[in-house]
């Protein structure tokens, strides 16, 4: 009877291929990153490219090594007028996020303007920004602000509009005022659209950063690779754009590592799929 019992067991699910995927995906980054640039070193050596037109990737590296210290500190700088102007973005981005999505009226006042500051290349505002201000990382700093407030402000006040007339008719119908509705329901349907800008708007805020050392500071990447360019040392410009792209995708990677904690509630889970 034992035996008989035993072979109506349902079979335990067999869990080695979803892990496998899994790991696959998670190494998936790392392979193409490899195949990426090993295809770039095998074309610089089949087009036989010179290094002052495209240098190849081991070139790149070996500039990487011979000039880390300069490359360590402008990145230091880099980052460090990055996350400050970001964070200037995010708290005024969300404060007039806010502002803006709370009505209706100061929702079509306000965003047209928005719309239309936003039109404005930033780089043009660099000269007035020097300025103002001198060289320096003041100007970096207001740049990597104005070019990553837009998306954050867009953003919120967005999560504020999707709020139904409905729901807020039900709602003052129950003797909710305003200021409940936007704390009970419109901040809260904000909350994902925010945290989903802030991975659009750090990868501007390094733009704008880059674009104002290049030509207003004496320090950041954008300065060093400006010098370097100047020199014809092509390795090492590549190598400023390569940590450039280390510090955007460890930015990008926070931000979305934030969205997951912040607001996993807003997303379907994938665990049962």
């Amino acid at each position: 009877m034992s035996s008989a019992a035993e072979d109506t067991k349902p079979a335990m699910p067999v869990r080695a291929p979803l892990t496998a995927g899994m790991s696959f995906v998670k190494l998936a980054p790392w392979i193409y990153t490899i195949a990426l640039f090993a295809l770039w070193e095998l074309l610089v050596i089949a087009l036989d490219m010179p290094q002052t037109i495209l240098p190849a990737p081991s070139r790149v590296f070996q500039a990487i090594v011979q000039y880390w210290s300069p490359i360590w500190k402008n990145s230091l700088q880099t980052l460090y007028t990055t996350t400050v102007g970001f964070a200037i973005a995010v708290v005024a981005g969300l404060g007039l996020g806010l502002f803006i999505g709370w009505s209706k009226t100061i929702y079509a006042g306000l965003y047209p303007l928005m719309i239309g500051f936003n039109a404005i290349p930033k780089v043009a505002l660099v000269p007035i920004l020097v300025i103002w201000f001198g060289i320096g990382a003041v100007p970096a700093i207001l740049t990597a602000f104005l070019i990553s407030f837009f998306p954050i402000v867009v953003n919120v006040a967005t999560g504020l509009a999707t709020i139904e007339p409905e729901t807020e008719d039900v709602l003052r119908a129950l003797g909710a005022k305003k200021l409940d509705i936007m704390l009970k329901v419109g901040i809260p349907r904000s909350m994902p659209y925010f945290f989903g800008s802030l991975k659009v708007a750090i990868t501007l805020a390094f733009v704008g950063s880059v674009v104002s050392e290049t030509v207003a500071s004496n320090y950041g990447l954008g300065n060093m690779m400006s010098s370097a360019q100047s020199q014809f040392n092509v390795p090492l410009v590549f190598a400023g754009l390569l940590m450039l792209a280390v510090e955007g995708i460890a930015m990008y990677a926070l931000m979305a590592w934030i969205e997951r904690r912040m607001t996993g509630w807003a997303h379907r889970s994938t665990m049962s799929h």
